[in-house]
């Protein structure tokens, strides 16, 4: 039989072990979960006079770190009278494969589409935020893939298990933080436009059937870039359903 001294002992003891068990799930259960930025792809030009709006509101969903804003250049204003430098076809199709799957009339720019799930021009805030809540509220699978450095200063893609019932595909972007352009002609001859997270690149990297997976990019990809993203969308332009970005360091 323990003594009198010995039981409180054993007592004390038994709380500090308690306390010390719930102050650790408490700390566990405050930490914030892991969570994928929501991606927001504006379509834009340089040739374009309506979308220098809509391209300040992208540098303003910059600035937070729950989102992926990307700036994709399209080609289609560049025989307006100004070539835009920051466009290409491929930006300008992956616009067109959002119009097939959203059932879009016609493709416009400023266009800002949210999760590959909602479109809006993209200047006025209150319709930004009403489409992030549309995104964040979406049911269906979410994703964390992984971003880090490989030998030869690639990079290597990780992509946990998940369940899926259709094939999504894995986008690689790599892109710009800023650029600021005075442009000579066109629509918006005269002004100084300020482009935040220009798209230079844009390749569908591999096709994903929800195994856990893992790929490398070569350092000859990335060499120039100054960010680099990659966002795991279900085929044929549907929604995202994660993505993850690294930027170089200055």
């Amino acid at each position: 039989m323990l003594s009198l001294g010995r039981f409180m002992l054993a007592l004390h003891i038994a709380a500090l072990i308690g306390g010390a068990h719930a102050a650790a799930q408490t700390a566990t259960s405050d930490l914030p979960a892991a969570v994928s930025p929501t991606v927001v792809e504006l379509f834009t030009s340089q040739g374009c006079s309506s979308c220098p709006p809509s391209d300040q509101q992208l540098g303003e969903l910059a600035k937070r770190a729950d989102l992926l804003p990307l700036s994709f250049h399209v080609d289609y204003w560049d025989y307006i009278g100004w070539k835009d430098p920051f466009a290409s076809a491929i930006n300008t199709e992956r616009q067109r494969g959002y119009a097939r799957t959203l059932k879009q009339r016609y493709v416009y720019t400023p266009e800002m589409v949210v999760g590959g799930l909602v479109h809006d021009p993209g200047y006025d805030p209150a319709k930004i935020g009403k489409m992030l809540r549309i995104v964040a509220e979406r049911p269906g699978p979410r994703v964390i893939p992984s971003l880090a450095r490989a030998a030869g200063a690639g990079l290597t893609i990780t992509i946990p298990e998940t369940r899926l019932t259709v094939p999504h595909d894995v986008w690689l972007v790599t892109f710009d933080r800023q650029h600021r352009t005075e442009v000579g002609r066109g629509e918006n001859k005269g002004a100084t436009l300020t482009n935040y997270n220009v798209v230079r690149s844009l390749e569908k990297f591999a096709t994903w059937n929800g195994e856990a997976a893992s790929w490398v990019v070569p350092a000859d990809h990335i060499r120039d870039s100054q960010s680099i993203a990659v966002i795991i969308q279900q085929t044929s332009y549907g929604p995202i359903v994660g993505a993850s970005r690294w930027d170089r360091p200055n």
